[in-house]
C-alpha cells in the first residue's frame, strides 16, 4: 500500500493534458494500486494519474458498490447523451470545494484494462458523472473551471457538525 501525493489547486500540473499509455507493465500496475489506496485514504470516488503528479492517462474509480470499481488506461468517451443534468461534483484536488456542474446523463466510454483488454463501459448516473470527471482532469480540466455561476461553495468539516 502506498499513497501517493494529491496535487491541489494552484498546481500547474492540473492543467496539463496527459499522455497515452502505449505499455502496461508493472509500473502502470503499481500507479493503478496506489492511486486507489490514496483515493480510499481521502473517501474519493475517482482519481486521474495527474492529481498525483503522472500525466498519464490512467483513471481509477470505486463507487463503493462491488460492482463499480474500474482501473480505465487511455479512456475516451465516445458517446454522449442528448440529455444533461446539472449535478452537485467536489473534487480531492479542490478539498472543500462544491458547485454544480452540467454532465452528460449517460456516456459511452471505451479503454483497456490493466491486461490490455478493450473495454466498453455505458454509464449513467453517478458512474457517468464520475468518468466525465476523470477523462476531463486527463484532458486539464477541473471541475472548478466548469462549474455553474452561482452554486459555488465551500463547506468546511466544522460545517457538517451537529
Amino acid at each position: 500500500m502506498a499513497i501517493r501525493t494529491l496535487r491541489y489547486e494552484g498546481d500547474e500540473i492540473l492543467k496539463k493534458k496527459s499522455r497515452e499509455i502505449d505499455v502496461i507493465d508493472d509500473k502502470i500496475k503499481q500507479l493503478a494500486e496506489d492511486m486507489f489506496d490514496t483515493m480510499h485514504k481521502f473517501d474519493g470516488l475517482g482519481l486521474a494519474g495527474v492529481q498525483v503528479g503522472i500525466l498519464k492517462r490512467i483513471i481509477v474509480i470505486d463507487l463503493y458498490d462491488n460492482e463499480s470499481k474500474f482501473v480505465l488506461i487511455n479512456p475516451v468517451i465516445v458517446e454522449k447523451s442528448k440529455e444533461k443534468a446539472e449535478i452537485q461534483e467536489g473534487c480531492l484536488s479542490f478539498p472543500n470545494q462544491f458547485g454544480k456542474v452540467e454532465r452528460y446523463v449517460k456516456v459511452k466510454v471505451k479503454a483497456l484494462d490493466l491486461d490490455g483488454n478493450k473495454v466498453t463501459l455505458e454509464a449513467e448516473g453517478l458512474l457517468a458523472q464520475a468518468l466525465q470527471h476523470e477523462i476531463d482532469h486527463l484532458d486539464g480540466i477541473t471541475f472548478k473551471g466548469k462549474i455553474i455561476p452561482g452554486t459555488f461553495e465551500i463547506i468546511t468539516p466544522e460545517d457538517n457538525e451537529d
